[in-house]
């Protein structure tokens, strides 16, 4: 196999480290990794495809779920082919251009998943609480234009990360101990103050995530209230259900989250091969389960997956 190197001198290139210290073991990391990211890639294009033919799921309930797998497809595809070029060719060069792009996309997409998760939440608080409205409340239109604000959040949240990075000074050495290009990790080779880029990075993180967040645990909040009311227990089973698949869902992405970008700033006691690799599964595991969990936890969509993956 060719193998192919770089050095750091070149000012205008990022060298990406891949997994410090398991050097030796990139190309056995990359089995499990690969296997992930197909997995994730194939569910993800089932479920579009579905939603796509099925008429009767191009409701709201479904809409957002597409929504979640086309952020779920980028944010591994814009992590996985460049790591694997790493784990397989030694190909670690990245421009700054290139580095600050994917940046964007990695941490924007973030920010796009958090509003999806919420407006998921919102979908099953009308469902479950005000189903006589639930069709006029939440038009095909209305996911449209909310689909319109995921979009723009981003930009106006996570575009300044990487437009502030632009502006700083980045010291000789430029090799980054990651597989990606995070935003503390590019930070981390400045030779300026990244004193901003660390309290802006922050703030994205535990004023709009985490209100993401506090509004979630509102609906949910007020999706409970309602539950324990019903006197039917067919009812009451069928309400739970349509929660558990979002449940499962925003307790694992947002635990993967949280943990990835807490230690990079505070967890100087945790080894760089362990958050690196957690890192990693924050963009491999989610992708890879959402389609599944909800293809197990909702009978529409499972049927009609079933139907259109099992027929001859």
């Amino acid at each position: 196999m060719a193998v192919f190197n770089l050095t750091p001198s070149d000012p205008s290139i990022f060298i990406l480290a891949g997994i410090s210290g398991l050097e030796a073991a990139h190309m056995w990391i990359s089995i499990p990794f690969s296997m992930l990211y197909i997995t994730g890639l194939l569910g993800n294009f089932t479920v579009l495809f579905v939603v796509w033919k099925e008429e009767t799921l191009q409701k709201p309930m479904y809409l957002l779920l597409c929504m979640l797998a086309l952020t779920d497809i980028t944010t591994s595809t814009s992590v996985v082919p460049k790591m694997l070029c790493i784990f397989w060719f030694n190909l670690k060069g990245i421009t700054v251009g290139g580095c600050l792009t994917q940046m964007f996309f990695l941490h924007g997409v973030s920010v796009m998943q958090s509003a999806i998760v919420v407006a998921m939440a919102f979908d099953r608080y009308v469902a479950i609480c005000n189903p006589l409205r639930y069709d006029t409340i939440l038009t095909n239109t209305r996911i449209a234009k909310l689909g319109l604000v995921v979009l723009i959040r981003p930009v106006l949240f996570v575009l300044p990360l990487p437009l502030l990075l632009s502006k700083q000074p980045f010291c000789a050495n430029r090799i980054i101990p990651h597989t990606y290009c995070d935003h503390m990790a590019v930070a981390k080779m400045s030779c300026g103050d990244i004193t901003v880029n660390r309290t802006y990075g922050l703030m994205v993180t535990f004023v709009v995530l985490g209100l993401d967040l506090l509004l979630v645990f509102f609906s949910y909040g007020l999706i409970s209230r309602a539950i324990l009311k019903i006197s039917s227990k067919k009812a009451y089973q069928k309400a739970l259900n349509t929660c558990t698949a979002h449940i499962c869902v925003m307790l694992m992405s947002s635990t993967f989250f949280l943990f990835s970008t807490i230690t990079h700033r505070f967890g100087q006691g945790i080894a760089p091969h362990i958050h690196i690799i957690l890192a990693n599964l924050h963009f491999l595991v989610p992708p890879m389960l959402n389609p599944i969990i909800y293809g197990v936890k909702t009978k529409e969509l499972r049927d009609k997956m079933v139907k259109y993956t099992c027929r001859r």
